[in-house]
């Protein structure tokens, strides 16, 4: 009967090694998008000025430390909550219509909207007001603003089945998208459900006729 050789000793440790670490690996991001998720519900709930790193990581049920291990200040956080959830719905919108406009503008149309009815636009629209004030915050959030609206807009023209070659077409998409976000602006202080759903119905109807 042999005993444990040195190499069986190492190739336990490895495994051991391996295992730990993994899990850390996935500890860390989940840590992470807990806090990026806990800083655009703070946003959308309190505003900026109650949104706080110790407001956000009590809400994540994290240390404030641990929240600056990954996120260094508070305007690394806010930006980088609200980018993880713009890259969230446009990877929800592609799963929606993975077809692209496959023949239901209105349904394009509906789920573009809601784009800007959410949780995403009433944080982003408290992170923009700070940034006004914020020398420091504004450049990035207007970096990030822009990055976002060409994406969102990129993503329009594809579900919409819109060829920007024809004349007006750009033109269209992106007057869509600027009523959208006046949508999202009358829901923040009433539910304005019923009206925009009449909205909807009629911008798709427009749009089947300007896009073909």
């Amino acid at each position: 009967m042999g005993g444990v050789t040195t190499q069986d000793h190492a190739d336990r440790t490895d495994r051991t090694a391996r295992t730990e670490r993994v899990p850390k690996q996935d500890r860390s991001r989940v840590t992470r998008q807990r806090l990026l998720q806990s800083a655009v519900d703070c946003l959308a709930e309190h505003g900026w000025a109650g949104s706080t790193v110790s407001v956000v990581a009590e809400r994540a049920g994290v240390s404030r430390g641990a929240a600056q291990h990954h996120f260094p200040t508070r305007e690394d956080l806010f930006t980088a909550a609200v980018e993880y959830v713009a890259e969230e719905r446009s990877t929800a919108l592609r799963a929606l219509f993975p077809q692209s406009a496959a023949g239901d503008r209105h349904a394009v149309v509906a789920a573009l909207v809601d784009l800007y009815t959410g949780p995403l636009f009433r944080a982003a629209l408290h992170l923009w007001v700070a940034a006004s004030d914020e020398d420091q915050l504004r450049p990035r959030v207007t970096e990030l603003e822009a990055r976002v609206g060409r994406e969102t807009h990129r993503i329009a023209v594809e579900l919409l089945g819109a060829d920007e070659a024809r004349p007006g077409a750009r033109e269209t998409v992106q007057g869509f998208l600027d009523m959208a976000r006046g949508l999202g602006l009358a829901n923040l202080l009433t539910d304005d459900t019923a009206r925009r759903e009449r909205v909807v119905t009629q911008w798709a109807a427009l749009l089947e006729q300007a896009l073909g």
